[in-house]
């Protein structure tokens, strides 16, 4: 294959997963976030990941929280994006920040930025999780956002956020518009006091993502927060799996920066061989639209 279908003439894409280690501290969390922008660039990535709200601590865990951390797009987080994108010549998804439109309107929302510092998308959380130390309804409105692919100079992209991995529609609109690398940005982990009584949800959290990438042959990245905060145990383990489902790349239990090279011309050889979309038959998915 001569060129990839993104027409750039390369197959294959450095990413960057910034698997980071959250305080209250949100100086601190951005001056880590930006050497780890900075150490990107000296590996050559094209593309760098951070988790959802990145530069806050996990506050949906609490019902209600005295700080407010929402902020207005363009504002601080958002132009801090922007800077380092630009500052060292990477497409950067910004994780979530927690969008402030009005008092009554707020989303958790995922900028992309361009090496430019151009904004490149503006995604809002479409499924939005409620339950003990989760309480996200509390803080976010259900995104209004359509399921855009994202152009960038390496890979055409789709980004959703956490919750929206438990969905498989996101994923195959996506795929179906021509998306060639998923990216969810997360906050999951481990919570005191609560059994897992259906199972273990770490390893369901990266079944369900190889699923997608197996069902709609496309490489999927996840990247999560790490470390302990309050009565959450983040426990990393943000990956890369092909366009097969199988993990090319995993984190261990700690802050990192971790790199991994994707191959997107693996997409067209399994779905030529598998056939997963030619064979699709839209006509009869006509249920899961009521």
């Amino acid at each position: 294959m001569s060129s990839s279908p993104n027409g750039n003439g390369s197959n294959r894409v450095v990413i960057g997963l910034a698997q980071m280690e959250i305080s209250k501290d949100i100086n601190k969390n951005l001056e880590q976030a930006e050497r780890m922008a900075k150490r990107a660039a000296e590996k050559k990535v094209d593309i760098l990941c951070y988790p959802e709200l990145f530069s806050t601590e996990y506050f949906p865990q609490f019902e209600k929280v005295d700080v407010d951390y929402s902020e207005k797009i363009p504002g601080r987080t958002s132009e801090f994006l922007s800077r380092i994108a630009k500052e060292n010549n990477l497409t950067v998804i910004g994780g979530s920040i927690y969008e402030h439109v009005d008092e009554k309107t707020k989303y958790n929302t995922c900028l992309v930025y361009g090496p430019t510092g151009n904004l490149l998308s503006k995604y809002r959380k479409a499924h939005i999780p409620h339950d003990v130390c989760f309480y996200e309804r509390n803080y976010f409105r259900e995104g209004d956002s359509s399921y855009d692919v994202i152009n960038t100079p390496k890979a055409k992209i789709g980004v959703l956020i956490c919750y929206d991995q438990w969905f498989p529609e996101p994923a195959r609109i996506l795929a179906l518009k021509g998306a060639e690398i998923l990216f969810y940005p997360s906050a999951i982990g481990y919570v005191d006091g609560i059994e897992q009584k259906e199972g273990d949800w770490h390893d369901a959290w990266v079944n369900v993502m190889r699923g997608h990438a197996i069902s709609n042959s496309i490489p999927v990245v996840a990247v999560n927060r790490v470390g302990r905060e309050h009565s959450m145990d983040f426990w990393g383990s943000s990956f890369v799996c092909d366009a097969f489902g199988k993990i090319i790349a995993k984190a261990e239990k700690r802050e990192m920066l971790m790199t991994c090279e994707v191959d997107l011309s693996l997409t067209h050889f399994i779905r030529e061989g598998w056939g997963f979309m030619k064979f699709r038959r839209p006509k009869t998915y006509k249920g899961i639209s009521d």
